[in-house]
């Protein structure tokens, strides 16, 4: 049976900024972005059917606390919590939520408000139940090894060393992913840094674990976004947002496979199988390849996982993610552009804000307004978002009505 479409008809994102840069807390963070994705789409919060919020570090109802700042109107709202694919976990839920008839508008949101400093600093375990990521740990002791620094941190670099002992990648190959992604933030005026590095810089920067430095890891942010989904049906009732409509062609939220502990891989401990059967499933299930798509979003966490993340995605065959790096194929001038917003490595990583961001910048890059960031052709976008534990999300979105946003230029 064919699901009825869904759409993104409004998006807003708060500047993403160092921890305790802004005094501000969280509940502001996504007033700001809900009432930008709001004015967007021409819309009153009154018009919200149901709502989502995601985030990793908080209490219960933090998205109730956040959205009653916009307005008190005893809508639905669900927290969602799972890692760093908070946001875009919502997004799925809310896309079934309108696929079930149940509602025609769901408001999307996402925040964090983290601590200055390592990640490390906000996820110590405050007691003795299990961890969620202990099985993937054990993966790491039995192979690599820990050491005293961020596990985040071993989990993709040890993933890279297997990578370059596997396939012949090399140290310079994640180093150009951070060079490239903190160019592209550099005319991204929501990012957190907007600074140009050299590649010597990046490659000589603050050694975090192994070859990797401070630049090819995301940092602590605080931030918040927000995106409108309405169903078909509303559109036709509500034609003017025809012209700016991005469809959501096709969304998938899938876990680990059992792969993920059972090969000693840190390559699969990361969430490749995850990552490779969400997105086989999306390309059958929409018609659409790798081939098709010009802008995507992907999640850098650490520049190992966005060579990684190529293969698992299928832009190249396993074990040639570095060669995309060498044709610079991931940039403008290539065959993708690759975290044009600056991804998380650049454009900054408040957890639960992340997958709704990506979003952000693909609809505003489908509707040809990011400016001098903005992809060539871009007729088909494609989103990557991942947390550890796990959970992987991967989607793709086009114009809903090409038609429409041509006659309205």
């Amino acid at each position: 049976m064919t699901k009825p479409k869904v759409y993104v008809v409004g998006v807003g994102m708060t500047k993403f900024c160092k921890p305790g840069s802004v005094a501000w807390d969280y509940p502001d963070m996504v007033k700001e972005a809900v009432e930008t994705a709001l004015a967007d789409a021409g819309m009153k919060y009154s018009d919200v059917q149901q709502a989502t919020v995601g985030y990793l570090f908080g209490g219960t109802c933090c998205g109730q606390r956040a959205l009653y700042e916009v307005g008190l109107t005893g809508i639905p709202i669900f927290n969602v919590n799972n890692a760093c694919a908070s946001g875009s976990s919502g997004l799925f839920l809310g896309k079934q939520i309108i696929e079930s008839g149940n509602a025609d508008v769901v408001l999307c949101s996402g925040f964090e408000r983290m601590a200055p400093g390592s990640l490390e600093k906000l996820s110590a375990n405050v007691d003795d139940r299990a961890l969620s990521i202990d099985h993937h740990i054990e993966v790491m002791a039995e192979t690599y090894g820990l050491q005293p620094v961020p596990i985040t941190a071993q989990m993709f670099g040890n993933a890279a060393l297997e990578h370059m002992e596997k396939y012949g990648s090399k140290r310079e190959h994640y180093a150009k992913i951070a060079y490239k992604n903190h160019l592209h933030s550099v005319h991204n005026p929501k990012s957190q840094f907007t600074k140009e590095f050299t590649l010597d810089q990046v490659l000589n920067s603050r050694k975090i674990y192994e070859f990797m430095g401070l630049l090819e890891c995301s940092p602590t942010s605080d931030g918040a976004a927000a995106a409108i989904i309405v169903s078909e049906r509303f559109l036709e009732k509500n034609p003017r947002l025809k012209s700016q409509a991005v469809e959501i062609v096709g969304l998938e939220l899938g876990t680990d496979q059992p792969s993920v502990f059972k090969e000693n891989s840190n390559i699969k401990m990361i969430g490749f199988d995850m990552i490779k059967k969400v997105a086989t499933d999306l390309y059958r299930k929409t018609g659409l390849t790798p081939n098709d798509v010009q802008a995507i979003e992907l999640h850098d966490c650490f520049a190992p996982n966005e060579l990684i993340t190529y293969e698992a995605i299928g832009l190249c065959p396993e074990g040639q993610g570095h060669h995309i790096v060498d044709r610079g194929d991931n940039t403008y001038g290539g065959k993708w552009v690759i975290n044009p917003s600056g991804g998380l490595i650049s454009k900054g990583h408040p957890i639960g804000a992340t997958g709704i961001a990506q979003v952000v910048e693909l609809s505003n890059q489908l509707r040809g307004k990011c400016g001098k960031r903005q992809v060539p052709n871009c007729k088909v976008a494609m989103q990557h978002n991942i947390g550890i534990g796990g959970a992987g999300v991967v989607g793709l979105y086009r114009l809903g009505f090409p038609t429409h946003a041509q006659s309205k230029i």
